[in-house]
């Protein structure tokens, strides 16, 4: 077994190291971005080919839908139940009243808290006078949204049973008595909501039918928006939350439900992430070979089949830079206009996104910086020369409406649940402090009152960039000898291989000058630094957002091959053929399924900081 544990990772590092071994020199690699004109005659160079083959075509479809099929396919494969309770009944000035049938003893108790938190005292009585109380449960943050088992130890042979709220406000959604086979018992309930949904309760509790990691907070808070509760979590902008609540409109409070939104997002990522890469390097493969390895990056999929909220900035943060590439090389103006909407929508759902506006608004300076100086250089043209400044000015106002007026309003809007649940006008002077506010809360709450907290799987920026410590969300046990697990991190090849490909880039940009080169690094850099000076606790999928760029780092390094080796398909299938290997090796501690424990470790524990 110790083997195993060592021949992949070594396999998966020679893999690496094969690669780029086959690079060439870097000084005969690709011409900067501005490439001269077309000859008139003769043969076009092949890099001149490429440009020309940079706008999607139908031949792109069938690789583009084909990747995002098998994906989808995945992503909802074991995505989470959808048949837990629907119904919630608010128990703080109530009690729930059990009769049980004649001669039929409880064994156990099962209850599915809902929102809320606070405790309830559970009594039992054999002739409805006197009770005995035998349980008491308390339903914190971490139980929302959990099935939960509860065994009284008591001598009585109760005929009645009595759950009451001894403090707090909780909601509860279903209430079960077993008998000693583990069998639902049918009972009279005073509160006929709470034994309405009996057949919901599965066999077995996990992941799959209860919330897990962040889910009790952002899942909650969706369905609090939903039907106009003060939201429990405030720490983050409301839009990542009403975004995981239109799965819940669809498909019910339910792990599926809540899960929804963001496993869909994760697939729309990969026909935008197809349509970057066919802008950046032309061609179909190279595009194809990058969307695949992006579907199969190990944060990628499990991120995006959570319900959290880092999906929605993720995916805003890839539009954004779409976008931003399209005006840049097409000055397509609308274009831009969507890259300032796509800031908007992004830190209206994290503010990790705002890390993408300073890439953003420093690709834009040197954009403009250029042009000057193209203009300065050639002076050939005096209305060109002229044109220049008025041309720059109202771009800067077109910047202030769609990169700060639009982005505000999107951010207000997205407060309107809050006010609802509180009773607040909308837009009025209250609502304004309502969001003000929460600015100041969130503020507070990620600079200073998480300083110093500890957690078993955090980690820090520079061990993201090795795969040093992926976060474990789930670890169950349904036998002694298997278990089931979830952990979130990039695919060493991905993580290994984007992180070699790095000074590649770096050369380029800086020496070469290569612009492609430059934006990736851009991208990725604005997506890093801010996290370097933050002694906040923080976790592997703050690099998600990185692992974009990563994919497109490796890309690029793939049409270097491409430009200069005729045999540059064999590393870039070799390296999207590893990628895509080392994920199905993986799929079991990505999907939650079952394994053999001893297995498990011998074959998933590649550094001994990974806790698989």
């Amino acid at each position: 077994m110790k083997l195993l544990t060592y021949l992949f990772p070594l396999l998966t590092v020679l893999l690496l190291l094969v690669l780029f071994l086959t690079l060439p020199d870097l000084r005969s690699c690709l011409r900067p971005m501005d490439t001269p004109p077309l000859p008139t005659g003769g043969r076009k160079p092949r890099l001149l080919r490429e440009d020309r083959a940079r706008s999607l075509s139908r031949a792109d479809l069938l690789p583009m839908l084909l990747i995002t099929l098998v994906y989808a396919l995945t992503a909802f494969f074991r995505l989470g139940s959808t048949t837990d309770p629907q119904t919630f009944v608010p128990m703080e000035r109530t009690e729930a009243l059990i009769t049980l049938p004649e001669g039929q003893l409880p064994s156990q108790l099962v209850l599915y808290p809902g929102v809320g938190m606070g405790a309830y005292d559970i009594a039992y009585s054999e002739d409805g006078e006197y009770y005995e109380q035998v349980y008491s449960f308390t339903q914190d943050h971490i139980a929302v949204l959990k099935w939960t088992r509860i065994t009284p130890e008591t001598t009585l042979r109760p005929r009645y049973i009595r759950i009451s709220c001894s403090y707090g406000s909780p909601w509860l959604g279903e209430l079960l008595v077993l008998d000693g086979d583990g069998q639902p018992v049918d009972y009279a309930c005073s509160l006929p909501e709470l034994c309405d949904e009996q057949e919901t309760m599965p066999r077995s509790f996990g992941f799959q039918n209860s919330s897990y990691f962040d889910e009790i907070y952002h899942a909650r808070t969706a369905w609090e928006h939903l039907n106009r509760v003060s939201p429990y979590e405030t720490t983050h902008p409301p839009l990542g939350k009403e975004i995981i609540g239109l799965g819940i409109l669809f498909f019910g409070m339910t792990p599926f439900g809540w899960r929804f939104s963001g496993t869909l997002f994760g697939v729309l990522m990969l026909p935008l992430l197809y349509v970057l890469l066919k802008k950046l390097f032309g061609g179909r493969l190279i595009p194809a070979l990058g969307t695949v390895i992006f579907a199969a990056d190990f944060m990628h999929y499990v991120q995006t089949r959570i319900s959290t909220i880092d999906t929605y900035s993720v995916f805003f943060i890839l539009l954004m830079y779409l976008f931003m590439y399209l005006w840049l090389t097409e000055d397509r103006l609308w274009a831009l206009a969507l890259c300032g909407v796509s800031f908007g929508l992004g830190a209206a759902a994290k503010w990790t996104s705002i890390y993408a506006g300073g890439g953003l608004a420093l690709l834009w300076l040197v954009h403009w910086i250029g042009r000057f100086r193209r203009v300065r250089r050639e002076r050939t043209d005096p209305e060109k020369e002229d044109a220049v400044l008025p041309a720059f000015l109202g771009n800067v106002l077109f910047c202030l409406v769609f990169f700060i007026a639009v982005p505000g309003l999107i951010y207000l809007l997205s407060y309107i649940p809050y006010a609802l649940a509180r009773g607040t006008k909308l837009f009025s002077k209250d609502y304004l402090v309502l969001v003000y506010n929460n600015q100041c809360y969130m503020f507070t709450y990620h600079s200073k009152s998480v300083l110093g907290a500890t957690h078993p799987y955090s980690s820090s920026w520079y061990q993201w960039l090795i795969d040093y410590r992926p976060i474990l969300y789930v670890m169950e046990y349904p036998t002694a000898d298997t278990r089931i697990s979830i952990a979130a991190w990039l695919n060493p090849v991905l993580c290994w291989g984007g992180l070699m490909s790095l000074p590649v880039l770096g050369w380029m940009a800086i020496v070469r000058r290569d612009r492609r080169a430059a934006f990736i690094l851009v991208g990725y850099l604005s997506q890093l630094l801010p996290w370097v000076p933050i002694s906040r606790l923080t976790f592997a999928y703050h690099y998600f957002p990185s692992a974009l760029f990563l994919v497109l780092s490796l890309s690029y390094v793939m049409a270097l091959l491409r430009e200069n080796r005729p045999n540059w398909r064999v590393p870039a299938l070799l390296l999207t053929g590893g990628c895509a290997a080392v994920f199905l090796l993986f799929f079991p501690v990505l999907n939650g399924l079952p394994m053999a424990a001893e297995l498990a470790s011998a074959l998933y524990r590649w550094l001994p900081s990974w806790p698989l």
